[in-house]
């Protein structure tokens, strides 16, 4: 089974009060399971990465075989690929967790959009900081 995994992750004064939001669909656009949720202190990027990972737990738990990562963070979607190297050492782990998560699914894609496109996950993870969720 195919799902799309909407995630977004934000930190206000990167790093500062971070949170992560993820919304997983079927290929027809239905909402399956959402996620917007406080992380503790934490940079853009270390929440981009927790989203994901967040993100690619709960489509397992529904059952993917199949996913397409959509997120608004091109470093990211670059790192998973292999077009980028990660550098930064509190990245590292993360990137391991992530790709190690990936390699559960038969097959996975990642593509990167504006944020307007991104609009609801990223809407989650405003309210997870403004503590509205």
């Amino acid at each position: 089974m195919k799902l799309v995994v909407h995630v977004d992750g934000g930190a206000r004064g990167n790093p500062g009060p971070a949170a992560i939001g993820v919304v997983v669909s079927d290929p027809g656009g239905t909402v399956l399971d959402e996620v917007a949720e406080r992380i503790g202190v934490a940079s853009n990027n270390v929440a981009e990465y927790r989203a994901l990972i967040r993100g690619l737990e709960r489509a397992r738990d529904l059952g993917a075989d199949e996913v397409e990562i959509v997120n608004d963070s091109e470093l990211i979607a670059k790192q998973l690929t292999g077009a980028y190297r990660v550098k930064h050492p509190a990245m590292k782990p993360l990137h391991l967790e992530a790709t190690d998560a990936l390699g559960g699914f038969g097959v996975w894609r990642i593509r990167t959009v504006p944020r307007a496109r991104n609009a609801h996950a990223d809407s989650l993870v405003n309210a997870a900081l403004d503590g509205e969720r």
